[in-house]
């Protein structure tokens, strides 16, 4: 790409990291991110998701945290994706209580929760045995007008377009994982 002339750009970094990260190749996604600083790429909140939850996703859930921390005293806003990638991270790790208060802390920046991270707490409040507060969330959320009725559509840190569950979806999804698990 540079070498016909066309210097990499913030999409081709955040790409590029996307991989690495994904990949578990943190140290060569760290060269990369300094490199391109040092190149006057500045990185957006997308750069940062992507951090985040390669982090979440390496065990490393301490270093998402202070990235997560680090953001507001940097300008950024955390999105809904942000939150959502923190929460799931929590989760994953055992950290329910510490996953509810992301929740919260969420809601009350002004970042609603979704579909899909109404789906991850419901999940772990079902498999922790708590069908009564899942069912509880479940309603708030649609109480609240957080899950609607109509397909909503976000983009993620890649710029592609994902289309979230309709509430009739998580509602399916609840019923099917409590047949299962015999709750």
């Amino acid at each position: 790409m540079q070498d016909r002339g066309q210097p990499p750009n913030l999409i081709t970094y955040n790409s590029l990291l996307d991989g690495m990260l994904k990949n578990k190749k943190l140290d060569k996604a760290l060269v990369l991110y300094s490199l391109m600083k040092e190149r006057g790429i500045i990185p957006d909140i997308y750069t940062y998701n992507i951090f985040i939850d390669g982090l979440c996703k390496s065990g490393r859930l301490k270093n998402a945290i202070e990235i997560f921390h680090d953001l507001s005293i940097k300008g950024y806003h955390p999105n809904v994706r942000t939150y959502t990638i923190m929460i799931d991270g929590l989760c994953k790790a055992g950290l329910l209580h510490k996953a509810l208060a992301f929740l919260s802390k969420m809601e009350d920046n002004g970042s609603l929760p979704d579909a899909v991270t109404c789906k991850i707490i419901i999940r772990v409040l079902l498999k922790k045995g708590e069908k009564d507060k899942a069912v509880e969330l479940l309603r708030e959320m649609i109480s609240r007008g957080l899950l609607q009725g109509e397909k909503q559509m976000e983009a993620d840190g890649s710029g592609r377009h994902i289309a979230l569950l309709e509430t009739a979806e998580m509602a399916d999804y609840l019923k099917n994982y409590m047949a299962e698990e015999g709750l």
